[in-house]
């Protein structure tokens, strides 16, 4: 094991100008991450001058056997926080051999939504919550709980210290340095109210960035729970019964609600956003249904509601915002296992370019 810890250490950097390249992309669930590796001639910053590469869609579901070449298209590179040196992580979207987008690039419509003059003129802001379970490996039941039992209810454990109320710390600040070393714009980290369960916070991001880095924070903590022999999961209710769900909530601001007079702006597109309200719902997660209940925090699915400080409405505007008369909105309804390229664009699109 020696040798072994050794080679995984080892830094090429001290040895070679070659570098690694992970390539990253999203497979047939639309929440499974996949990935391989190949070696490049060195460093590289500039994801337009990484090459393509192909992959078998077959064994992912997004391709049929007999014309099985799906397109990677490299987008957004992060350092490697596991292999270091100049080592990198690439961000990918899938296409045909043709060009065009798969039907789980959900890239592809978010880009075209970020670069419409309008919305770019606002530059976009998004915050996004995100909500995880950890699990035991052999018993799919959340790390600190009995096997087959429950723990104590829900109430110490929310941002909580000590070995019976906080599992999962070292899995979690790991994630924590590893997104930072990446380059992730990580903000922060949270014990949640169900116990096993823990938040990352993504952002400020800029327009198609915030899909960007939440997927390769996705990826990383895979990484890291699939080194500490624990599952991860983004199901929005893991545990049924009197337990908090997971989410994904989305802090969003344009440029106009972040000016003088923005709480107008802000009133708007909330109005906006409760005309479409069966809309956004459908792109925000499946098993939704499951979590926006009207407890727990939460909003129940089939109402649209918001309010100031209001954690139990749909869209909830801070009591800074609202003493500032400018800033930004919650979204809460996103669930743990949204697309965050999907949940971005969308509300970038109802906000700013839909009239109705």
């Amino acid at each position: 094991m020696s040798l072994l810890n050794d080679l995984i250490n080892l830094n090429l950097s001290e040895t070679t100008e070659k570098i690694i390249a992970e390539y990253i992309w999203i497979g047939g669930s639309g929440m499974d991450l996949r990935s391989k590796a190949r070696t490049l001639s060195g460093p590289v910053t500039d994801p337009q001058k990484l090459p393509k590469w192909n992959y078998d869609g077959s064994s992912t579901g997004q391709a049929p056997g007999e014309d099985s070449e799906v397109i990677l298209y490299p987008q957004a590179i992060f350092r490697d926080p596991f292999r270091r040196g100049n080592n990198i992580l690439v961000m990918c979207d899938a296409y045909t051999p043709a060009g065009e987008p798969i039907p789980t690039n959900k890239r592809y419509n978010a880009a075209k939504i970020f670069s419409h003059p309008d919305v770019s003129a606002e530059e976009p802001w998004y915050g996004i919550e995100q909500e995880y379970t950890l699990l035991q490996k052999d018993v799919h039941w959340p790390i600190g709980w009995p096997v087959g039992g429950f723990p104590g209810p829900q109430g110490p454990y929310y941002c909580g210290a000590g070995a019976d109320k906080a599992f999962g710390r070292d899995i979690v600040d790991s994630h924590y340095k590893a997104c930072l070393y990446a380059g992730i714009n990580i903000s922060g980290i949270n014990g949640e109210v169900m116990p096993g369960q823990w938040e990352f916070q993504v952002g400020p991001a800029v327009g198609i960035s915030a899909g960007d880095e939440l997927w390769v924070a996705r990826y990383i903590l895979e990484r890291i729970t699939e080194i500490a022999g624990v599952v991860l999961s983004f199901d929005p209710k893991p545990i049924k019964g009197d337990w908090n769900g997971a989410g994904a909530h989305t802090n969003y601001s344009t440029k106009s609600m972040r000016n003088d007079g923005g709480i107008d702006v802000i009133k708007k597109a909330i109005e906006k956003l409760g005309l479409r309200h069966k809309e956004h719902i459908a792109g925000y997660g499946e098993g939704n249904e499951r979590r926006l209940t009207g407890r727990h925090e939460t909003a129940d699915i089939n109402t649209f509601s918001w309010g100031v400080a209001n954690r139990g409405a749909s869209i909830r505007v801070g009591r800074d915002t609202e003493k500032a008369g400018k800033g930004y909105f919650e979204d809460r309804r996103p669930a743990s296992n949204m697309d965050p390229y999907v949940v971005t664009s969308m509300i970038a699109e109802t906000t700013i370019l839909w009239n109705p």
